[in-house]
């Protein structure tokens, strides 16, 4: 067996006012029901089970958080939400076990300090051992990993930094992945349009409400490789409200960045290979010079009706990230 992969250390590990920066995740697999998933979590990271149903469960794991377990099925989740915990229907259970094979299972990360992210190794190994199954199972799966990196800060300057890092590289993110083709056609994962990131990357300075005026024209949907929602909802919630009514939009600090696959059940994966391709996006955000001439490059590549050649800019930014952010 290869030894574990490292997790890269993003150069602004921090957040502005000194806190080590947090990144949760959230993975997607079948073939395992929910009771033997909770068993993995609760044995290999010794944790209590607390609240649970036929579809969900948390684990409270000591210094690190709760940990939360469940089908990803919103219908079962609310038909078993509506009994008592001594009454859960008969039926409802029956209709867990088959969701098995049929809909995600989810396994939901509280956040941890970027400097521990390998504490959640011996998990994914776990997992993998009682017989998770990854993206490429399924000729139908669109799931995978959520990525939900703290920001450093909330300042105008920064969340753009990282938006137009992740713009600027969005087409080889998914190369870089291997994002399954289900997931690329699925509605999920959608990337942001040119026409979007002609006027993201021709914006001067702008504030964070022009920012988020700028995403929610074009963009008003959680299903993006890069969900913005959740960060921009921390202090715009009633322009986010307004724009995307939808009740699984949860404030916090931080990008929810959805591209990965979920390779659970390949030797030696971890949770370090899609870090570490997000990795990629952390430090061109640190790189406002690189931002600038990428950004211009970008721009002089457009052609009237047919926009800026994909294939030709994904080959030229896999050249300059092997240059110039290979480490």
């Amino acid at each position: 067996m290869n030894p574990p992969l490292m997790y890269k250390l993003p150069s602004v590990p921090r957040t502005r006012d000194g806190a080590c920066r947090k990144v949760g995740f959230e993975l997607e697999f079948t073939g395992l029901d929910l009771d033997r998933t909770v068993r993995v979590v609760t044995t290999v990271l010794n944790g209590t089970r607390m609240h649970e149903s036929a579809a969900a469960c948390v684990v409270d794991v000591p210094d690190l958080g709760e940990f939360t377990v469940e089908l990803d099925w919103d219908f079962l989740k609310k038909k078993a939400a509506q009994q008592a915990s001594n009454q859960i229907g008969e039926w409802i259970d029956l209709l867990s076990q088959a969701a098995t094979w049929l809909v995600p299972m989810e396994v939901v990360c509280p956040p941890i300090a970027v400097f521990d992210l390998d504490r959640l190794d011996p998990l994914i190994r776990a997992l993998r051992d009682a017989g998770a199954k990854g993206t490429k199972d399924s000729m139908i799966a669109a799931y995978g990993v959520h990525i939900n990196a703290e920001v450093p800060s909330m300042d105008a300057d920064v969340v753009l930094a990282y938006l137009q890092a992740f713009s600027l590289l969005q087409w080889w993110l998914v190369d870089a992945h291997d994002v399954d083709m289900a997931r690329r056609i699925s509605p999920y994962v959608d990337l942001y349009s040119e026409a979007y990131l002609q006027v993201l990357f021709s914006r001067n300075s702008p504030d964070l409400t022009q920012i988020a005026s700028d995403y929610l024209d074009h963009n008003a949907s959680r299903n993006r490789g890069l969900d913005l929602l959740p960060l921009l909802a921390r202090d715009h919630s009633d322009m986010v409200r307004n724009a995307v009514a939808d009740s699984k939009i949860k404030a916090r600090p931080a990008f929810h960045y959805r591209l990965p696959n979920c390779q659970i059940d390949s030797k030696d994966w971890s949770l370090a290979r899609p870090w570490n391709v997000w990795w990629v996006v952390e430090e061109l955000a640190q790189r406002p010079d690189d931002l600038n001439m990428l950004k211009k490059r970008f721009l002089s590549m457009h052609r009237p009706l047919i926009g800026v050649n994909r294939s030709g800019w994904t080959i030229w930014m896999d050249q300059w990230v092997s240059d110039h952010l290979s480490a």
